[in-house]
């Protein structure tokens, strides 16, 4: 029988980790799945592990030759038979109620072709809150992806259908952003949504990035912000995609006021687009503009902190509809203080 769900798993010498991540799919309230799991020619016993693995809604499929996770991942799509098809890293764990959740959103909500969950963190043994909206709304998702990506892959369930649209499923050249590329290819062809319930443990590993990895996925992530904002700005889709990366996704400090004027702009340009093109409500424009003053703030604490600008600086930027987000005056004091004594540090130092 054809299952409801395929879970899409690539695993890469993941023999440590992965029987944790197929237990907690075999805990799922919801029984009607299967897994397809693409061993990406690990180097350890990871393929043996899955081999073993006694449930046999598990199918695995050897990858001839490595080819990287975005390629395993499409291998596993091309096997998948669901309606829906859940993504799966191979070191991640579903909360039991995460697969019956999401199907019946899907089933509920015929115009949403993704539906996300929120996800907590596992680190050091440790599991936390994650720092994404605590409160969504469709209408917010879609706003966060202009400026963010707002959804952790292995939280996300897609309807097969939509899935089968696209070719390729994911896209190699966009590694490390690949995800972030499909939700915006999606997008064009439904809604996208999140469950604001917990339905994910990710787990987050020791050790800094790679300046490479980093660099990577900032290229990548520019590329798709670039390609939404080409009908909104024009020939300035490029450097604004750019400069948002830079200093909202990856949370860089402005260099000076003048970049900090930009990209208040830019936000500015992007939010009138999204807001005068879309039916929203008005606890879905509430909802977007405090998430927005959130990200404004985190963006003009890093900046204070560094000394790079003043508080006046990040007050005159700021566009007319953002308040200071869950970052108070106080807040942006404190960041002055410690911006300024960085200073003082600098001058005495020369």
């Amino acid at each position: 029988m054809t299952p409801v769900v395929s879970v899409i798993i690539a695993a890469y010498n993941g023999a440590a980790l992965v029987t944790d991540t197929l237990r907690s799919l075999t805990a799922q309230t919801f029984t009607d799945w299967e897994a397809v799991v693409v061993d990406d020619c690990s180097t350890d016993d990871t393929l043996e592990v899955l081999r073993a693995y006694p449930d046999p809604r598990v199918r695995v499929i050897a990858a001839e030759r490595n080819g990287g996770p975005v390629r395993a991942r499409n291998l596993a799509v091309s096997h998948a038979r669901g309606r829906y098809l859940a993504g799966l890293d191979h070191d991640d764990l579903c909360r039991p109620e995460r697969l019956a959740r999401q199907v019946a959103y899907l089933e509920r909500h015929r115009d949403a072709v993704l539906v996300g969950a929120q996800a907590a963190m596992l680190a050091g043994g440790t599991v936390r809150p994650s720092g994404y909206a605590p409160h969504t709304t469709p209408a917010l998702i879609e706003w966060l992806l202009l400026i963010e990506n707002p959804l952790v892959w292995s939280s996300v369930m897609v309807r097969g259908e939509a899935t089968r649209a696209l070719e390729p499923f994911t896209r190699p050249e966009l590694l490390y952003a690949e995800d972030f590329d499909l939700y915006h290819r999606l997008a064009r062809i439904g809604r996208i949504a999140r469950l604001d319930e917990e339905l994910l443990v990710y787990r987050q590993h020791t050790g800094g990035l790679s300046k490479r990895f980093v660099d990577a996925m900032g290229a990548s992530a520019t590329a798709v912000m670039a390609q939404a904002y080409a009908p909104i700005l024009g020939p300035e889709a490029q450097d604004a995609s750019a400069l948002v990366v830079r200093h909202v996704m990856a949370q860089a400090p402005v260099p000076d006021r003048a970049t900090l004027h930009r990209l208040g702009r830019v936000l500015t340009a992007l939010q009138a687009h999204h807001l005068s093109t879309r039916a929203v409500s008005r606890d879905d424009r509430q909802l977007i503009r405090w998430e927005t003053a959130r990200r404004w703030a985190r963006v003009g604490r890093a900046g204070l902190r560094t000394g790079a600008i003043g508080l006046g600086d990040v007050v005159s930027a700021r566009p007319d509809h953002l308040g200071l987000g869950y970052a108070g005056v106080d807040q942006l004091l404190l960041s002055t203080l410690v911006g300024g004594a960085r200073r003082a540090r600098q001058i005495f130092a020369e």
